[in-house]
């Protein structure tokens, strides 16, 4: 493609050697000069070489970056690796000037085959060194084993090390004004910065060798093999994109043997090899190339503009904040130029950096607050852009059945974590909740479960998704279950109900189950929930498992599951908690005790529910909640058992109406009368009115409970209050600070005792018994907003539309 006349542009003879820096723009501008000006025959470019195959795929319209290449072992699809690449970074503009110019393009590190078998090999030995570290540093008295360990692995910065050598304690602000700043295109001499740092690397080469990278000696022995390949084929035309680190380790003088024999006896493993798209928020942190960037997007930027890049910058940052409907004007734009270029050239900066800019967004178009600068700095600085790659690009059938999926039901992946809520009446958004689920039992969390607003109903779902790259591997994973998503997790989950410990393993994998829609996975782990029920007595491990059994049951209903096995071994679990419950509950130890409320609790709402779910032919059902409450009546009545359970049992049969206002006030009064050891009384009205279940309202509601406890805790003798307050605080404290103050204002004036003016006809203690109309009329005009009403119309229209 090209003749000699051309590639004497290039410095000098041999190959072209573009030493760069990963994900640098100022690297990838510069080394698109490069290759405009000396148009080699061939690219070689730092990468597995496995992915050869995959280099024309990123001419393909569809390939957006970021994206990385993703190895992974064929028989441990965990252990894997990635190569991420940006717009801006050099190795991916080395790869798009290759397939633009039709030149070929080969990648030329250690393959991934020797890669991640030498990762399997080194955490193996890291180990044992690490076991025979901690020996040697008992019997060597000054050095501890992780000083000794961090000694062997200190690693050389060579960004720092030129930095300080320049005088400069901040390596990327140095890195940043002497490369990223430069021009590129209106370089005289496009080969010099290439030429200058590869002299400062031979220069660090010499005084730290490898710089305690016992690899790269490896890896660049492979380097100088594909580069001699490649001159062969070739000649001299060859260029060459890698770290700058190992640009004069490719220029050493070395023997084919002397490399040959670096590689002798190199582990391996069978690799796969394909392209997954990636996020700028994965390009922040330390990945493949080992060069995590702190700012992807403020890079980017750097890279795609084509002039001014502080003024597009600042006005990008403007329409952000005009978004999010903040004042910002055209003023403030030109007001933060100028304050961004004065710092630069008060901190001897060739042009504003990231730093400047930042305080001059944060001085100007933030008005000094570091609220909106969070916001700038999560979507601009570093960004919440997620790659593409073409349906082309090699996926195991597990992966392509989730993109069909993904497609059907209109369920893009995106990098940006947001709320998805789910009305399960409609057929696709009951789809959308079947994968998600069904991608969760395979261990891929692209979605988490959140709780439903506005409905508290088994048909709405709220998901917060949010699709990380390494995802990728999760489904690769997750291959060997299965070629669809369905299969596969129908059959991880009949394995995982096989294997389960533990019976409230099974009754929740019961209940994923039904919430993914996996109806051939029912029967075995049917089968297997059968099995432990029957084989456990503790009666706190079957109080554990009710409650997700009986939620699958309201899940088959709006699923339209069959659930009549499902609702038979629920009830035989109820009946096994309801004749060992009251044993188990007696000499219970504190801890033990407040763990058993708890399964109280949750046993309480489980029955509520698996009740509401009796048909009229099914007696058995029908009187699980009779049973239930002579259960309660048995704990709330017997002396051995913790008073913080007898309370709660009280309180319990107290909202089912099944104990009368009298009769908890007598049991109350008998628990808190003076012969009671105080530590056991406050744990009964912790029981009686702790928790979240509204005992503070009830506090305020009857003024009698509140007499009987108030009575009580002004009678607790001096040496035994410092033994209950804790107990008592841990009671009152998770009540509303309304609910509080109103306890407060009662006691106050002593609970039963009505304030000045107040009526004395019967009603509610502790209220008028009149309503207060003025109060009640304020909130008129909300209510005439809200229901859409004219305000001409009379009042008793809007109370009948109220109602």
């Amino acid at each position: 493609m090209s003749d000699d006349t051309e590639w004497r542009r290039s410095p000098g003879p041999g190959p072209l050697l573009l030493g760069v820096r990963h994900h640098g723009p100022g690297s990838a501008r510069a080394v698109r000069a490069a290759l405009e000006a000396a148009r080699p025959r061939v690219v070689l470019i730092e990468g597995p070489p496995e992915a050869d195959t995959l280099i024309p795929l990123a001419a393909d319209p569809e390939m957006r970056p970021p994206v990385a290449l993703l190895a992974h072992a064929v028989d441990e699809p965990g252990r894997s690796a990635f190569w991420p690449l940006a717009d801006f970074s050099p190795e991916w503009v080395a790869v798009r000037w290759a397939l633009e110019h039709e030149v070929p393009a080969r990648f030329i590190d250690l393959p991934a085959t020797h890669t991640l078998a030498w990762e399997k090999t080194e955490e193996k030995e890291e180990e044992e060194a690490e076991e025979k570290e901690e020996e040697e540093a008992a019997t060597a008295p000054g050095t501890t084993a992780d000083e000794s360990a961090a000694g062997q692995r200190m690693r050389v910065d060579p960004l720092a090390a030129l930095a300080e050598a320049a005088g400069h304690d901040d390596p990327e602000r140095w890195w940043e004004d002497v490369v990223e700043h430069r021009g590129g295109a209106g370089e005289r001499d496009v080969f010099a910065p290439f030429a200058a740092v590869a002299e400062a690397m031979a220069a660090l080469r010499e005084t730290y060798g490898s710089g305690g990278r016992d690899r790269d000696p490896v890896r660049e022995a492979h380097m100088r093999l594909r580069l001699r390949a490649a001159q062969r084929e070739f000649g001299e035309q060859v260029a060459v994109v890698c770290g700058a680190w190992h640009v004069p380790a490719l220029r050493a003088k070395t023997t084919v043997a002397a490399d040959r024999e670096l590689l002798k006896g190199l582990p391996k493993v069978r690799t796969d090899m394909t392209w997954v798209p990636w996020t700028n928020r994965r390009l922040a942190r330390a990945s493949g190339y080992g060069a995590g960037i702190d700012s992807p997007g403020w890079y980017g930027h750097l890279f795609r503009a084509p002039d001014r890049p502080v003024e597009r910058w600042l006005t990008k940052v403007a329409g952000l904040l005009r978004e999010e409907d903040r004042i910002v004007s055209s003023a403030h734009v030109i007001e933060a130029v100028r304050l961004a270029e004065t710092l630069a050239v008060m901190r001897g900066r060739p042009l504003p950096g990231l730093g400047e800019t930042t305080d001059a967004v944060r001085a100007v178009l933030c008005e000094g607050s570091d609220v909106p600068l969070a916001l700038v700095h999560d979507r601009l600085v570093v960004g919440d852009v997620l790659g593409e790659v073409p349906e082309a690009a090699p996926a195991v059938p597990l992966q392509r059945d989730l993109a069909r999926e993904q497609r059907r039901l209109r369920l893009r992946p995106e990098a940006l974590e947001r709320e998805l809520e789910l009305d399960l009446r409609k057929e696709t958004d009951a789809g959308r909740s079947r994968l998600l689920h069904r991608l969760r039992l395979l261990g891929v969390g692209w979605g988490e479960p959140g709780r439903a607003r506005g409905s508290t109903g088994t048909f709405r779902e709220t998901w917060r998704l949010c699709w990380e790259p390494e995802l990728s591997v999760r489904v690769a994973e997750a291959g060997v279950w299965g070629t669809t998503v369905e299969g596969a997790a129908t059959a991880r989950a009949e394995a995982d109900a096989v294997h389960a410990s533990a019976l409230a393993e099974v009754t929740g994998l019961a209940e994923h189950c039904l919430l993914a829609g996996l109806p051939d996975a029912l029967p075995v782990v049917m089968r297997a929930l059968a099995d432990r029920a029957a084989l456990d007595t503790d009666v706190g491990h079957l109080a554990q498992a009710l409650p997700a059994l009986v939620r699958s049951l309201r899940y088959g209903d709006v699923r339209g599951t069959d659930t009549r096995a499902l609702a038979e071994v629920a009830a035989g679990l109820a009946e096994r908690v309801f004749v060992g419950l009251p044993p188990a509950c007696t000499a219970l130890d504190a801890d033990a005790a407040e763990e058993m409320r708890g399964h109280v609790d949750a046993v309480h709402t489980a029955v509520g529910l698996l009740g509401g779910t009796a048909t009229e032919g099914d007696p058995a059902h029908r009187d699980l909640r009779h049973r239930w409450r002579a259960v309660l009546r048995t704990l709330a009545g017997r002396d051995s058992v913790p008073g913080v359970l007898r309370g709660r049992a009280v309180r319990i049969l107290l909202d089912e109406g099944e104990l009368g206002p009298q009769e908890a006030a007598r049991l109350m009064g008998l628990v808190l009368s003076p012969g009671t050891p105080p530590a056991d009384a406050a744990a009964w009205i912790e029981g009686f009115v702790g928790g979240s279940g509204g005992g503070g309202m009830l506090l305020v509601h009857d003024e009698r409970l509140l007499g009987l406890v108030d009575a009580w805790l002004t009678g607790v003798p001096a040496e035994a209050f410092t033994d209950v307050l804790p107990l008592l605080r841990r009671t009152f404290s998770v009540y509303e600070p309304g609910v509080r103050r109103t306890i407060g204002e009662l006691v106050r004036r002593g609970p039963g005792e009505r304030p000045q003016g107040a009526g004395q006809a019967d009603g509610t203690p502790g209220f008028g018994t009149e309503a207060d109309t003025e109060r009640g009329d304020a909130v008129l005009p909300v209510l005439r907003l809200l229901l859409g009403l004219d305000e001409r119309e009379p009042d008793n229209d809007l109370v009948g539309a109220g109602r």
